[in-house]
């Protein structure tokens, strides 16, 4: 056993900020594609692109392709976030306070739409959050101003979580 200065146990580890981002990469993405892709039918990973136009049935296909290799992708995101809170446990990291947690999961997702909209919206213009409308470029500049916001907004909420564990822990 560890011990401190004062002979007691040593003072667990603090819970790990990795688990919760990539689960919010994760899951946001599943938000992305369920919602504006599935549900909304906005635009698919390619319909931007001349050769998989959503108005043809093999341009659909080539979409829905994209969409499930996407929707992979997503879930592996999911799964090694789920497999880092596991080994984090068990290399005796402190459990996260619930707010500490959500505020990792948002930003992870507001991460995974600033990403996901500079490189597909902006730089390979693979489709756009609106490709049923003409100038889509307000949408793309609103998709990257949400995603600013659940980043600020998660991490103020993980910051808040973080200090109550640090108060909590002092307290113990």
């Amino acid at each position: 056993m560890t011990t401190t200065s004062h002979d007691g146990p040593a003072d667990p580890k603090p819970p790990s900020i990795a688990p919760g981002l990539i689960l919010g990469l994760g899951l946001g993405g599943f938000i992305d594609g369920i919602v504006i892709h599935q549900l909304l039918q906005w635009h698919h990973m390619v319909s931007h692109t001349p050769d998989h136009p959503m108005t043809t049935l093999e341009g659909l296909e080539a979409n829905t392709f994209a969409d499930g290799l996407f929707h992979s992708l997503t879930w592996v995101f999911v799964v090694l976030g789920m497999l880092l809170t596991l080994v984090a446990w068990r290399r005796g990291r402190l459990a996260p306070t619930w707010r500490f947690q959500i505020g990792l999961l948002v930003a992870g997702w507001g991460i995974f739409n600033l990403v996901e909209g500079i490189i597909d919206h902006h730089i390979l213009e693979l489709h756009h959050v609106r490709d049923d409308l003409g100038g889509p470029l307000v949408w793309d500049l609103g998709f990257l101003a949400f995603g600013a916001a659940l980043l600020v907004g998660g991490w103020a909420l993980h910051v808040s979580g973080r200090r109550a564990l640090a108060r909590r822990s002092v307290l113990a």
